[in-house]
């Protein structure tokens, strides 16, 4: 089974673009990645760039309309996230609480939907997607 763990670090919301984590933070986090890459869980990490850098699309009936960050009205975002292959949501859980993070931060876990797990005709419909890293997948 594949999960997500998301970071959502408080005050991320308000960061201005550019703002970077601490370099000590980062040695930290990154000494947990190491584990969690020699344990053979980890498929992929990416940490992202403040709400203040992105723009949200919405749709309100059906006409696309584009907003610049920051988010008003955002109370939680996503600074980075974690994919790895875990045995179960337990596993995933204590993969979680291994993570050197600040008391401001909180992981999300979430499992990944597998194709498998659709009607048949959605798995047709994706076949053609199949070819794309991490997608996908039985």
């Amino acid at each position: 089974m594949r999960f997500m763990m998301i970071m959502m670090p408080k005050g991320y919301e308000k960061a201005a673009p550019g703002t970077m984590p601490d370099p000590k933070a980062v040695a930290k986090m990154m000494k947990y990645n190491e584990e969690l890459q020699k344990a053979g869980v980890l498929l992929e990490l990416n940490g992202l760039h403040p709400p203040s850098a992105g723009a949200r699309v919405s749709f309100a009936g059906g006409v696309p309309k584009v907003t610049d960050g920051p988010f008003a009205e955002s109370k939680e975002v996503i600074g980075g996230y974690w994919m790895i292959q875990a045995r179960s949501r337990e596993e995933a859980i204590e993969w979680a609480k291994r993570c050197p993070a600040s008391e401001n931060e909180t992981i999300e876990i979430r499992q990944v939907h597998e194709i498998s797990e659709f009607p048949q005709e959605a798995e047709e419909s994706a076949k053609s997607l199949r070819h794309i890293p991490g997608t996908l997948q039985h």
